[in-house]
């Protein structure tokens, strides 16, 4: 399959040449007709799945440059609206005459500027954050929204999750009513329903998500923390495992914080992410993590979940995360490109029940501790009531005598990471 037979515009095939391009993905072969064809769409997927550009490329193709705004894009964090700015730019800008006018509106920037700039312009694409969006076009009414042609929300879980889901139903009430709906999101809790039903007339359902929740290379330990000291704990892991980059998730800001500051008393050099990191330290930071310049990053939810970060080997779970949807995305982060990546998580028996819920998404956790400086298998949870359910089935996790760390694993880790590069070109 190539790009040929949508019969894109002469710019959209010379950036899709540019970008290395040759051939659409899953997401982007049954999304890309649907878009074309001017239908409502929720589209789930695993992270990492070629979605962005499932939407940006029919969007270009539909779209003309009128000085009007015809498309609206919303993300729930900064860092991911940038990034869809940015793989914007990176296809307007092969339009040689009457370029697009693309804008992205998120907290951090010069408010004063953009509005003033609104004064006089509008602009054909619209890429930002809910709250600032909402600013522009209901409480200051200076971004002109009424002749939206398409409406695209991305990482709809996450915009619920954050508290936006309100500014994002009040921009979709000053559009059209024969707007066309585009949907992505990971999941599809119940709180996104009600929007859902309210502005999507018959929508087309596009699920590439169910079957592998997580990565299928990805490999997931269980380790029990009752009568451990957690931070103990986790130098001793970091100890054993070499990753080449790591995520290291605890559930608030303020254990963020915590964390990284008791590593950086341990001579670890971190890196830290939440929400209230001003602007330009947020930006400083992905920088830096980009640059390799850290090994391991502590991080919230949120935080991480709108960023793209690539060659996350590790993902640590300092804390388990409330909703087991979030424990997917925090997974999703790492084994990306058909690459191979870990995931340890702390437990109790407070979160047996919780474990339960991941095991029936056929996750299935190999059980270790850390034992004379080596990670060992030890015994199951609920290993009477595991025996019995694996009597009558022969699809049992095997485990390893030991868990040890492979000589040179960084360095074939990046020669891997830059061989998925080069296929994916």
């Amino acid at each position: 399959m190539s790009f040929e037979k949508y019969n894109f515009k002469p710019f959209i095939n010379k950036a899709l040449k540019a970008l290395d391009f040759i051939s659409p993905k899953s997401i982007q072969e049954e999304i890309i007709p649907l878009l074309l064809a001017n239908k409502n769409v929720v589209g789930q997927s695993e992270t990492g799945s070629g979605k962005t550009h499932a939407f940006l490329l029919p969007i270009f193709q539909l779209v003309e440059p009128l000085g009007k705004v015809q498309v609206v894009i919303t993300s729930p964090t900064r860092e991911l609206a940038k990034q869809i700015y940015d793989m914007a730019q990176e296809i307007a800008k092969h339009k040689e005459n009457e370029p697009y006018k693309i804008r992205l509106f998120v907290g951090g920037a010069d408010r004063e500027k953009e509005l003033a700039w609104l004064n006089n312009n509008q602009p054909d694409i619209v890429i930002g954050t809910p709250g600032r969006i909402w600013d522009y076009s209901i409480k200051e009414r200076k971004l002109l929204i009424y002749q939206t042609q398409f409406f695209v929300i991305d990482e709809a879980d996450m915009t619920l999750d954050a508290g936006f889901l309100k500014e994002v139903d009040n921009i979709a009430g000053l559009m059209p009513k024969d707007l066309n709906i585009a949907v992505f999101s990971a999941t599809i809790p119940e709180g996104l329903k009600p929007f859902l039903n309210k502005y999507l007339a018959k929508p087309l359902y596009v699920n590439l998500a169910n079957n592998h929740p997580t990565p299928k290379n990805l490999t997931h330990y269980l380790i029990k923390t009752k009568g451990k000291d957690k931070n103990k704990l986790l130098l001793n892991l970091m100890e054993l495992i070499n990753p080449y980059l790591a995520i290291i998730f605890c559930n608030t800001k303020i254990e963020v914080s915590e964390v990284a500051e008791f590593l950086q008393n341990n001579n670890y050099k971190v890196g830290k992410i939440h929400g209230d990191l001003p602007a330009r330290e947020r930006a400083r930071m992905m920088r830096s993590i980009r640059d390799l310049r850290y090994t391991y990053i502590v991080a919230t939810d949120i935080a991480a979940r709108g960023i793209d970060i690539e060659g996350i080997s590790h993902i640590i779970n300092y804390s388990l995360p409330e909703n087991e949807e979030f424990y997917i995305h925090r997974s999703g982060r790492s084994s990306r490109n058909n690459l191979t990546g870990e995931v340890y998580s702390f437990y109790d028996f407070n979160d047996d029940r919780y474990l339960n819920k991941l095991e029936a998404k056929k996750i299935i956790f190999n059980n270790v501790e850390i034992r004379k400086k080596a990670l060992v298998p030890t015994r199951e949870r609920n290993r009477r009531k595991k025996f019995v359910d694996q009597m009558s089935t022969k699809n049992i996790a095997k485990m390893p005598k030991n868990i040890k760390v492979k000589p040179n694993y960084k360095k074939k880790y990046k020669a891997k990471l830059e061989k998925g590069r080069k296929n994916k070109r």
